[in-house]
């Protein structure tokens, strides 16, 4: 059972914290020199899907041997193979970042992602009219059309983004039918990430039961970020096999570009670190978003793509861009910051109607 009391204020702070680190863990990537992309990408990969998960629940969950012996066995396969679709939406997500830059791959993909992994599951279990009966049901409901509402005009910014750099010939390696195509697949794919966490809840429950408290979600994390894993190491491998570049984790090829293989496993572990950090502190947010839990989704993808263009603009993504751009973004990360209002003042009387 979940013991933690409800405090959505809190929850969605602890969200912004982990929806920071989700659209900062990529950042690290333009100090990496000389490698290749599955090589930073599997490297960052261990670690946040597969080693740190593990660390994590060692760290919080009491008695997690006997947790896992208790808990139920269809849950550990639903939720690892849930991740490993997620996993191929994770991989889609990294690929595209390349052609559409940060801003647009985070409003496609996880834009996408939002609608679909707030609203499906509860939809699935048959509980969504019920639970949007509730006091602050208007305002969340307000708060997601509104969120839709904020992707789609950074979408569009992103559209205008690319307009300006093809006119100015700065380019580089946007495409947008590349990135649109693998954006659109990762938001499908990343959407499925709730189900993989829904799926291990069971498990959660045994941990609860063992004193996990807030931590319970740790639990899951060790099932749906190894299903990703899986998925993500066997297309980096057969990549390294096509290309022969396994050889880059102990030493760099030869290139023009002044790099440090030190440097390269830093930023690497870091990308990874920061990751795990938007797992870390979703479950503790989730946790304690009371009757409206559902919405953690939501709040989490809405503060992500919020952040994402706000580092976009840190990195000067859209310097080369005219000002109608520059004010199309703006208007946008302003309809996200509403958004995230509503939907924060939803949960808040929900709770309060709750008490």
């Amino acid at each position: 059972m979940n013991t933690v009391t409800p405090s959505p204020l809190l929850g969605v702070l602890l969200h912004a914290v982990g929806a920071f680190f989700a659209s900062t863990c990529y950042t690290p990537q333009k100090q990496v020199k000389r490698w290749s992309w599955q090589t930073y990408w599997l490297t960052q990969a261990s670690f946040c899907w597969f080693l740190l998960p593990i660390a994590g629940a060692l760290l919080t969950i009491p008695d997690l041997a006997v947790v896992l012996r208790e808990a139920p066995r269809d849950a550990m396969l639903n939720s690892f193979l849930l991740g490993a679709a997620y996993g191929i939406g994770g991989t889609a997500f990294g690929i595209s970042i390349r052609y559409i830059g940060f801003s647009l791959a985070y409003a496609i993909a996880v834009g996408l992602s939002s609608v679909l992994g707030t609203l499906i599951p509860p939809l699935v279990k048959g509980t969504l009219g019920a639970t949007l009966s509730k006091p602050g049901a208007g305002w969340i409901v307000l708060g997601i059309v509104v969120g839709t509402l904020g992707i789609a005009l950074t979408g569009f910014a992103g559209r205008l983004k690319e307009n300006d750099l093809t006119a100015k010939d700065a380019k580089g390696e946007f495409s947008l039918m590349k990135g649109l195509a693998l954006s659109l697949l990762a938001g499908v794919l990343s959407a499925v990430y709730g189900f993989a966490l829904e799926a291990g809840e069971p498990i959660a429950d045994v941990a609860s039961a063992h004193g996990a408290g807030m931590w319970r979600g740790n639990v899951v994390y060790i099932f749906s970020n190894t299903g990703a894993f899986i998925t993500t190491a066997i297309y980096c491998l057969y990549l390294h096999r096509k290309h022969r570049t396994l050889g880059e984790l102990v030493e760099l090829p030869a290139g023009p570009e002044k790099a440090s293989l030190p440097l390269n496993w830093v930023m690497a572990i870091v990308t990874g670190l920061f990751w795990y950090g938007q797992f870390f502190f979703y479950n503790l947010g989730h946790v304690r978003m009371g009757h409206y839990k559902f919405t953690s989704w939501a709040i989490h993808m809405i503060m992500l793509v919020l952040f994402s263009n706000l580092v976009g603009v840190a990195l000067r993504e859209w310097r080369a861009c005219r000002r109608v751009t520059h004010t199309t973004v703006a208007f946008a990360l302003l309809v996200l910051t509403g958004a995230v209002v509503l939907l924060t003042y939803g949960n808040y009387l929900g709770d309060l109607a709750a008490k």
